[in-house]
């Protein structure tokens, strides 16, 4: 009896290779998407605060810089107090510019 699995010598390995495969394309449709979204999500919190970290390091940065210029011809308070007037402009103004760009819902 060419058709009874039983006496086939093979039917052990030809199943338990079957039902791997079926667990392995199981498996992948399961996890793949999940483990993708889940690297995407590490990366973009992971990518943000290295950005804010970079843009707060600029913002100093420029701050103490503005602070060395004009401490040339102001004494070192005022120089501190004026770069933090100019540099609040600056920023006040990108805002205002961020904020007039967005796109409100009535559009």
């Amino acid at each position: 009896m060419a058709g009874n699995p039983l006496t086939d010598p093979r039917w052990p390995g030809d199943l338990a290779d079957a039902v791997e495969n079926v667990v392995g394309q199981v498996r992948d449709r399961a996890t793949t998407p999940v483990v993708k979204i889940t690297r995407g999500i590490v990366y973009g919190v992971l990518a943000s605060f290295v950005a804010i970290t970079a843009l707060v390091s600029v913002i100093i940065g420029m701050t103490r810089a503005l602070q060395v210029l004009l401490d040339l011809g102001l004494s070192e308070a005022q120089a501190v107090y004026v770069s933090y007037f100019i540099m609040g402009g600056i920023l006040s103004l990108l805002g205002w510019l961020v904020l007039m760009m967005r796109r409100t819902s009535d559009e």
